[in-house]
């Protein structure tokens, strides 16, 4: 088993230390603390025990996504939600969430079905001010309003299941059901109807109970049954901490329920699940997601913040958080779930986990989370027959984030290579209960797996040194509480004279990153900011951007150069000693520091991508033909240039049809056959991007490799907002300088939109013709609704572009909180004239705030390039001695394989196997040849690098002799 990377927690502040990594055999080994023996969690998976095909249903969301574009297509596509819950067509009830808004992105990237509230058209919460109309007939028209708006608006309303009552026994006009039973049942008839008079296809769901309710559910089922109003799906919410305990037998009485009344099962929907200290917390959605699919039913993340950002499982605009990783894993398993046994089943916040296996993908994968100790995988039924000999296991964490905080691909942290047989026992050193963790089983591959030997170290907040601050506790098992690792966090941070240190020994001289998880609580502060002192000077400045509050977490980074050994950062709210810093009051939850080496780089194998191809394990590819296709989701931690490599291999001349986020590059391809590395240097915005890689040639991909490359960042031309030599001001639109505390650089455009006279015009920038390219906003938007008492009812504001003599974009900006700070998004352009200039504005509202503008060519250049998998030197010299011509072949190929070299004369041939790199071979041909004419020798190499064939010619010349 490959040694997990270096990476520890520091629990002591008067120790502080990170411990070192030693590299052994090429591998990041991390060293474990002296102590007793760890606790160690077992979780059993057999994979022979299989219960039914993945349902995957558990991905939906209540209000998950608010406008066409928030969120981005690839992080929809990404997380596959396969449900939703959506306001009433051109409802009231929220300033966004419209269904048909949504309908396209959704069903464009894989949902399924759309579920609509109808009482979501009325304005207010609870609904009519909480009380049945009294003339219900006027209900009655608004259901078949919404209805017809599907039926007429919607690309696909066979698509959608209608809710007549949203929480029914809250607040919600029938609570009391000793006096209200009967008028409920007979309003569910006339509603049922008054949907199949509108659209007689409808699916219909109720009763969206607020809990389990038996009694309730056995008198609604019955009544429905006799009088052949039925719903289509029964549906209701598990929100607290206890339904994890006793969400199965809820399931199961319901179930009873209806094997009395003799009815066929109806699929269920729990509508709402999870509360606030769920939601971004990988290790704790695991248990819920493992719950759900072992009962095989949909669920619905509740909406407890902030419309259109996946119920805070995801981050910013654009970008992944730790819970988005989780649901991406989710959507990326098929085939069959499988047997498996955690700990304690029913008890919440311990180890739980799911498992499936995909016979004809040959891939297995769990998905196990929530326990502070170490796990170990007890894995057993893995056949032969369909795995092989030998497996490969990787282990890849998904890191608790924040909200709003930003998480890069997850890394490996465990491998093992062990033959098939028995009981499989794999121990991870899973040791925050927030994280959840993936382990994906494939045949062996021709290179083992390997661990990301990055370094990298961490600590509480709390456990550093405090000054002038106060650790706070966040109950991890309150429900109204929004997490925090370890169960606490640091605030008060609004002294002069308050810091946090931390003594960290790191292992080599160079760049590091330091990283912290932070609440920043904008809507009434702004962006903050930190000072970090290193050895006593003043190093750097941590920038955060606002946030929801304090508890609402994002991350705020800043790189720093260290010399090996020990050194003390202190975290500290005056730079100066004597001014606090602007926004500093700042919750601070966990410091990380990893060590920077070189531009940041990313492999995504292709045999773990979503695809449609055939996976080929000995090559480590992915078999893409016809239309069949591979799709990855590459991380940026920022807007920039990036190489994209996609290595594979041809049987012949064969074109690679690339999108990235539906857009098409063009120019990659292999002209022969051949094993090639195609590389684009494409512009990336921040997060999450949707590539997909097809050859309807044909050709084997084994990888994507995405690598910063900072010097392609000269591409982009950006413009303040205040530039007036680039930008014209018209209408109300005008320049103000934000508050303290900004993050502006400069001054900001403000006043645009809200009619067509309100905009900007942005000259074309020099040597930025027609093509495509990516916009990207630096903007504020903190417009909203007045909200519930827990939802923020926040406005997205849209910008449109209008190429003078081409076309209009709109771009999608969500609220980001405050209006003192900016955060940036990318809308993508396509311009299509060679000069046109840009027009900003939005006539049928108000567009964002600018800082600054930036265009980027999406594509600055492509090359494709046949790998050379074996070298060699030939040098031959003959002499006659004996019968005999000696040649001498220096074999120099850098693979660590054995090849065979063929010497073909027109004396003879002769044929060497296994020869190593490095190995000089003496070739000798026997000939009767009494005189040699001076020529040349062929020297043809052939063998198999990484599982892909390769041959190279080369000649070797030699002189004429007697």
């Amino acid at each position: 088993m490959t040694i997990p990377r270096a990476r520890t927690r520091v629990t002591r502040a008067t120790a502080g230390t990170a411990l070192s990594a030693l590299l052994l055999s090429g591998l990041s080994l991390g060293v474990a603390a002296p102590a007793s023996a760890a606790t160690v969690d077992v979780i059993g998976v057999d994979f022979s025990k299989t219960d039914g095909a993945v349902q995957g249903g558990a991905s939906g969301m209540l209000y998950g996504l608010s406008d066409d574009g928030v969120p981005t297509d690839a992080i929809i596509a990404g997380a596959h939600p396969t449900n939703l819950t959506q306001k009433a067509p051109h409802g009231a009830q929220h300033p966004n969430g419209d269904p048909l808004e949504v309908e396209g992105a959704f069903f464009e990237n894989g949902g399924k079905y759309i579920m609509t509230n109808i009482q979501d058209y009325y304005p207010d919460w609870a609904y009519n001010g909480g009380k049945r109309p009294s003339d219900f007939s006027t209900y009655l028209d608004i259901v078949r309003k919404v209805v017809k708006s599907i039926v007429d608006e919607s690309d696909h309303p066979e698509k959608y299941v209608f809710t007549p009552f949203n929480e029914p026994d809250g607040g919600n006009w029938y609570a009391d059901w000793g006096t209200m039973k009967d008028t409920y049942l007979q309003d569910w008839k006339a509603v049922y109807q008054a949907i199949k008079e509108v659209y007689p296809e409808a699916k219909i769901a109720g009763n969206g109970d607020t809990r389990w309710q038996s009694t309730r559910t056995r008198d609604f089922l019955t009544y429905a049954q006799a009088n052949n109003v039925l719903p289509d799906m029964f549906t209701w919410h598990e929100l607290g901490r206890s339904s994890l305990q006793y969400f199965r037998q809820h399931l199961a009485e319901y179930r009873k329920i209806e094997s009395d009344l003799g009815m066929t099962a109806l699929p269920v929907n729990i509508t709402e699940y999870a509360m606030r200290r769920d939601m971004s917390v990988p290790g704790n959605l695991v248990q819920w997601l493992s719950m759900f699919e072992d009962e095989k039913v949909d669920a619905e993340t509740a909406y407890w913040t902030y419309a259109g950002n996946l119920n805070d499982n995801m981050a910013k605009n654009n970008s992944a958080n730790g819970a988005w990783w989780l649901l991406k894993w989710y959507g990326d398993l098929s085939g069959k779930t499988v047997a498996v046994t955690p700990p304690s089943l029913n008890a919440p916040d311990t180890l739980q986990g799911l498992g499936a296996i995909d016979t004809s993908k040959k891939q297995a994968t769990v998905l196990f989370g929530g326990t502070n100790n170490t796990t170990r995988l007890d894995l057993s039924g893995l056949d032969p027959a369909v795995f092989g000999n030998t497996v490969d296991i990787q282990i890849r964490e998904a890191e608790w984030s924040g909200q709003e905080g930003e998480a890069q691909a997850p890394p490996v942290v465990v491998t093992k290579r062990v033959a098939v047989g028995g009981t499989i026992q794999v121990e991870v050193p899973s040791t925050n209960r927030l994280d959840a963790y993936q382990a994906v089983i494939t045949p062996a591959l021709p290179t083992a797996p390997v661990v990301d030997s990055t370094w990298s170290t961490s600590i509480e907040a709390e456990n550093t040194v405090l000054k002038d601050v106060t650790a706070y506790n966040q109950d991890p098992a309150a429900d109204w509480t929004f997490s925090a690792s370890g169960g606490r966090d640091v605030g008060s941070t609004n002294k002069v004279t308050s810091s946090l240190t931390w003594t960290v020994d790191v292992p080599t001289t160079g760049t590091y990153r330091f990283g912290a998880i932070a609440g920043v609580n904008g809507t009434k502060i702004g962006p903050g900011k930190h000072a970090l002192f290193v050895d006593g000077q003043n190093a750097a400045t941590i920038e955060y951007e606002a946030g929801f509050d304090w508890s609402y977490r994002g991350r705020g980074e800043t790189t720093i150069q260290l010399t090996q050994g020990r050194h003390e950062l202190s975290v500290r709210m005056s730079a100066d000693g004597s001014t606090l810093l602007p926004g500093s009051d700042v919750s601070l939850d966990r410091f990380d520091l990893t060590r920077i080496d070189g531009p940041e780089t990313t492999t995504y194998p292709a045999v773990l991508s979503r695809t449609t191809g055939t996976l080929d394990y000995a090559k480590g590819a992915v078999t893409l033909s016809g239309d069949s296709t591979a799709t990855f989701f590459p991380s940026a931690r920022e807007t920039g240039y990036y190489d994209v490599a996609i290595r594979y291999s041809t049987t012949g001349a064969a074109g690679l049809g690339v999108t990235l986020n539906s857009r098409s590059i063009s120019g990659l391809g292999a002209d022969k056959a051949g094993t090639w590395t195609s590389t684009a240097r494409v512009h990336l915005a921040e997060g999450i991007s949707d590539l997909r890689i097809g050859s309807a040639q044909g050709a084997a991909v084994q990888s994507v490799t995405v690598t910063r490359a900072t010097d392609g960042d000269t591409a982009t031309v950006r413009v303040e907002g205040e530039d007036s030599s680039k930008i014209a001001l018209h209408g109300t639109a005008r320049l103000e300088t934000p508050g303290q505390p900004t993050n502006v650089s400069g001054q900001q455009l403000g006043w645009l939109g809200g009619s067509a006279d309100n905009y900007a015009t942005l000259s074309r920038p020099a040597g930025l013709g027609a093509g495509a390219y990516d916009l990207t906003v630096r903007y504020s938007n903190a417009q909203k609704n007045t909200g519930h008492a827990y939802n923020t009812d926040v406005i997205t504001r849209f910008l449109d572009v209008t190429e003078d003599g081409g076309a209009t974009t709109r771009g999608a900006f969500r609220n980001n909180y405050t209006w003192k700070g900016f955060w940036t998004h990318t809308v993508p352009l396509d311009l299509t004239t060679t000069t046109g200039s840009l027009r900003l504005g939005n006539s049928t509202g108000n567009a964002p705030n600018i800082d600054w503008l930036a265009l980027s060519p999406l594509v600055t250049k492509t090359n494709n390039t046949a790998d050379v998998l074996l070298k060699a030197d030939a040098a031959a010299s003959t002499r006659k001695l004996a019968g005999k011509v000696y040649l001498t072949v220096d074999v120099t190929n850098t693979s660590s394989v054995a090849v065979d070299v063929l010497i073909d004369t027109s004396y003879g041939k002769k044929t060497f196997s296994a020869v190593q790199p490095g190995k000089k071979v003496s070739v000798s041909l026997n000939t009767t040849k009494t005189s040699i004419p001076a020529g040349r020798a062929t020297i043809t190499l052939s063998g198999t690098v990484n599982g892909v064939a390769a041959t190279q010619q080369l000649t070797a010349a030699y002189n004429a002799q007697n």
